[in-house]
């Protein structure tokens, strides 16, 4: 629950503490005393954007803090979700610096905007006079069922499931436009994939066929230089061959002498066995080398082919090419897998779109009980409040769509008096009799959530007298529940509050400020005396103010 409200430098408010209770708090005032200011900086502890406008000293730093009784609520996996300080008494402050800048802290740890909305729907309902016509929208009125079901885990693997559908129907359209554009160009990038494949492209190609090409175009130079070479090392008197032989027999008579002559006797002779070698690998070329007419033709044609694969493809590189050859590939293949592709997706999306099914068709089977059981809730608060003839019909259809909630379709249909046929509340009910709608709604829902807050601000608007007698009666009993704070202009309402706060302004010379009272039980009469009869406070008015606050 909300323990205080400190508000500084807010609109009309200089610093004001705002001190409240557990059970049932009203707050009155004039209009335009400032009871809607407090409102409006609540909303700043609950992640509202911020109107540089309302700052009262636009040289001064505007706070607005609140303390909340949180142990009771079941907030503790939040916070640690949230990586924020747990405390039994949490702390919420909202700053507006006089740069325009807004910050904001839960425990004194730096939250977002979204934090703070989140801890903020988990501590306090404000329901402000326009959220009266939230009844008569369908989404809501789907809400409220849905709380009393207790379809929330439902409700929960319903959305999961038709993500899943979402995802693979997206998938699949896709697959499908992108066939669509493969199939239009499937010859195309045929006809290139063969042409690329006739080539046997692999990375070393280019430079092997050059190189061949190269041995084939210079076959008499590199047999003749090739003998030319074998024949120098051989040549019996001044050749490589007979030299190093000399060598290593004038170093073998020096081998007795040390072991530093045993070892240059070994490398001339290792020596001469590589070159030996060498003579054979060049015999064996020489021999090997001859022309090649059919071979030359071949090569210079592959050749030719890989340089117009590059001028065609506008590469450099036979790399650039496989890489081309692995695109086509897999755009042809997209096109002539299409059928198995798309035979596949669709019966995964067959298979979602069932499991959604099965779980929207077990929602709307809880929302049609669920209906049935509100429908007469509802009927009999409102007999309490001033409407006892009103009947309420809870419509549920379904659709054949996945919406986001699954396949009902609500609408909430009331009958307002005898004689009168049902008509959706959207059109036919009365301001009054939404205002009445809803907090029974509210009444309702005070038993099934958690809530620890909830702020009425002048739902009484339209209703009056007895009406509005039980009107705060139902607030009296919800407040069993929860904390429930009041804003009204009703003495009827006014009177039923455990605890009544006073909102008024104070004019002088320089300007003008909101204040706050906790009324004792003589100023409370007071106050009632003047809701009823306005300043001049009449003795009838004061004892209808006391009879009311017995």
């Amino acid at each position: 629950m909300l323990s205080s409200l400190t508000i500084k430098n807010f609109a009309l408010i200089e610093d004001i503490k705002l001190p409240l209770q557990d059970k049932f708090t009203v707050i009155t005032g004039e209009t335009g005393s400032g009871k809607s200011i407090l409102l409006g900086a609540l909303s700043l502890l609950l992640g509202n954007r911020v109107d540089k406008s309302t700052v009262r000293d636009p040289e001064k730093k505007c706070i607005v803090e609140g303390v909340f009784e949180v142990d009771a609520y079941n907030l503790q996996a939040f916070f640690n979700e949230e990586d924020l300080d747990y405390e039994s008494q949490t702390f919420i402050r909202r700053e507006i610096l006089p740069s325009g800048k807004s910050r904001a802290f839960i425990n004194d740890t730096p939250v977002n905007l979204q934090q703070l909305k989140a801890l903020g729907q988990q501590l306090i309902d404000i329901h402000s006079q326009h959220e009266t016509l939230s009844v008569t929208s369908a989404v809501y009125q789907l809400q409220v069922i849905d709380t009393l079901a207790k379809n929330q885990e439902e409700i929960q693997k319903y959305q999961e499931a038709l993500a899943a559908y979402q995802e693979t129907h997206t998938a699949l359209e896709t697959l499908k436009e992108e066939q669509a554009v493969a199939k239009k160009t499937y010859d195309y990038h045929s006809f290139l994939l063969e042409e690329l494949k006739a080539a046997s492209l692999k990375p070393s190609l280019l430079a092997d066929l050059e190189e061949r090409y190269k041995q084939l175009t210079n076959v008499e130079e590199l047999k003749e230089n090739l003998s030319g070479a074998s024949y120098h090392l051989q040549q019996e008197e001044i050749g490589a061959m007979s030299s190093l032989l000399l060598a290593k027999q004038k170093l073998q008579s020096l081998v007795k002498f040390g072991n530093q002559y045993e070892q240059l006797h070994q490398r001339v002779a290792s020596s001469l066995v590589d070159l030996e070698d060498v003579v054979v690998e060049l015999d064996r070329l020489s021999e090997a080398i001859e022309d090649n007419p059919t071979e030359l033709t071949s090569v210079s044609e592959q050749l030719e082919k890989i340089y117009a694969l590059q001028q065609k493809h506008q590469v450099n590189s036979v790399e650039e090419l496989i890489e081309i050859q692995t695109d086509l590939t897999q755009k042809v293949s997209l096109t002539e897998n299409a059928n198995e592709q798309l035979a596949t997706l669709e019966e995964q999306l067959k298979t979602l779109k069932d499991k959604a099914l099965a779980i929207a068709e077990k929602l709307h089977k809880n929302r049609e009980k669920t209906a049935v059981k509100l429908a007469k809730q509802i009927e009999s608060l409102l007999k309490q409040i001033g409407m006892p003839n009103a009947q309420l019909d809870i419509s549920i259809t379904k659709t054949e769509n996945l919406l986001s909630n699954g396949i009902t379709q609500v609408d909430w249909l009331l009958a307002a008096n005898k004689g009168v046929g049902f008509g959706s509340i959207k059109k036919s009910a009365s301001g009054g009799e939404l205002s009445r709608i809803t907090l029974a709604v509210k009444r309702i829902l005070a038993f099934y959530s958690n809530m620890p807050t909830i702020i009425f601000d002048e739902i009484d608007t339209g209703v009056s007298g007895e009406v509005a007698q039980k009107m705060g009666d139902i607030m009296k009993e919800m407040s069993s529940k929860m904390q429930v704070i009041s804003i009204t202009h009703l003495p009827q309402i006014a009177a039923k509050g455990n605890w009544h706060l006073k909102v008024y302004k104070q004019t002088n010379v320089n300007k003008t400020q909101t204040h706050l009272k906790v009324l004792s039980t003589d100023e409370r009469v007071e106050e009632l005396a003047e809701m009823l009869g306005g300043k001049s406070k009449t003795a009838s008015a004061i004892a209808h103010a006391k009879t009311l606050l017995e």
